[in-house]
């Protein structure tokens, strides 16, 4: 943690002057991130470069927020003081993680409440219904139910994977006997996609799930069928949601209307060519050009700056953590354990994945963050407490220290 702040502090001194700040608070965010570390069990190690490597992303991303929109890069730091305090005070829950298994439905119930609020206080935002309002505090709601779904799948399959995995494919009665409470992650996605409008959180949900299916149970037949079944809801709302369909025309030819529905994306395939190798340096290049560049196309903007190296050092970052995580779920003894280490970890990756594939042009644009980088402090706070939350599950008890000579046998 120590050299991840040093990165950060090297990091945020070439931050656009008066961005951030005041000093005080840099130095808070920087004690707190010491004390998130240092406030652990010492009889026991954990895997302290997941922490790390969330600190730096993190510092990063507060750079990039302080160059594209410095006034929001004051809320970006508030946003991640708050995310160090709760990845803090959530630190003893979480080290008592196998509770979790036990409120397994209740996972859901929270899920449905959550999206209950989002039809009544939910407010649209580029056709998407995304925000609950409550005076000057705005969340997104998704940013939590991502969690509470993995908490679910990942306790239900821990009891009922062996009995999924041998019932054969062709036999209706027991599938939808085990299956049934598995589909309220599937219908997630649905709803997300037909309440929330928003392609990239459904998907998210959707891979993240997949994925935890078939580690627990290694039925293929029921991923295809999952996957297939949302293709065709997703063609549903092709023809249904005037929104989707303008995302699918933009990446389909974003060239077609490049003052209209294509601007933002053509900006971004601009920014992307004039990085090049290396870059164009940072403050050299034109990222604002590209609307709502903080959010939605950071990575575009970075990538203009820091070029193709800077881009692929940035994913690298997080292949490691990503790796790490998976590595953490694969050392759990038990398979609740395992299964909630690889939902967190398949969560994260496939957020980047999406994220950066609809940047690139690899298939639409959705409207998630990059964690840790993009503005928002929805995604900021819930991103810190999957890692504190994997970090905890990490943990592994000290070897006693020898004291005096052995003896021989």
């Amino acid at each position: 943690m120590l050299v991840a702040l040093a990165a950060t502090a090297l990091m945020l001194a070439y931050a656009p002057a008066g961005s951030i700040g005041p000093p005080w608070l840099l130095a808070t965010l920087a004690i707190l991130a010491l004390v998130w570390v240092a406030w652990q069990p010492q009889t026991s190690r954990r895997d302290d470069l997941l922490p790390a490597l969330a600190v730096v992303l993190a510092g990063l991303g507060l750079l990039l927020v302080a160059r594209l929109a410095p006034d929001l890069a004051q809320k970006q730091q508030w946003c991640l003081l708050v995310s160090l305090l709760l990845a803090i005070a959530a630190g003893p829950l979480f080290t008592r993680f196998r509770g979790f298994a036990s409120y397994k439905y209740l996972w859901v119930v929270g899920s449905l409440v959550l999206f209950l609020l989002l039809l009544i206080f939910g407010q649209e935002v580029n056709g998407a219904r995304l925000w609950i309002k409550l005076g000057p505090v705005q969340y997104e709601p998704i940013e939590l139910i991502k969690l509470f779904i993995v908490f679910f799948l990942a306790a239900y399959l821990g009891e009922t994977a062996d009995v999924i995995a041998q019932a054969r494919p062709w036999s209706v009665r027991a599938n939808l006997r085990y299956l049934g409470p598995l589909f309220i992650g599937w219908g997630a996605s649905m709803a997300i996609l037909v309440v929330q409008r928003d392609l990239g959180m459904a998907t998210l949900l959707l891979a993240t799930f997949a994925a935890m299916l078939y580690v627990a149970t290694r039925r293929v037949d029921i991923v295809f069928g999952g996957v297939a079944i949302f293709a065709l809801a997703v063609l549903w709302a092709m023809h249904h949601y005037p929104y989707v369909q303008a995302r699918i025309a933009v990446w389909r030819n974003p060239f077609s209307d490049p003052l209209g529905a294509g601007y933002q994306s053509s900006q971004a395939y601009y920014g992307l060519a004039a990085g090049g190798l290396f870059g164009t340096g940072l403050n050299l290049g034109h990222p604002g050009f590209i609307p709502d560049v903080a959010t939605d196309y950071v990575f575009a903007a970075f990538s203009e700056e820091f070029g193709l190296l800077g881009a692929l050092a940035v994913i690298a970052l997080f292949v490691v953590l990503v790796r790490r995580m998976f590595a953490t779920s694969t050392e759990q003894p038990d398979l609740y354990a395992k299964l909630l280490g690889v939902g967190m970890a398949a969560t994260l990756g496939f957020q980047v994945f999406i994220i950066i594939g609809g940047v690139i042009g690899l298939f639409p644009l959705t409207g998630i963050t990059l964690p840790f980088i993009s503005y928002g402090g929805s995604s900021l706070v819930a991103n810190f407490l999957l890692v504190a939350l994997v970090w905890a599950m990490s943990s592994r008890v000290c070897a006693p220290k020898l004291s005096g000579s052995s003896s021989s046998p």
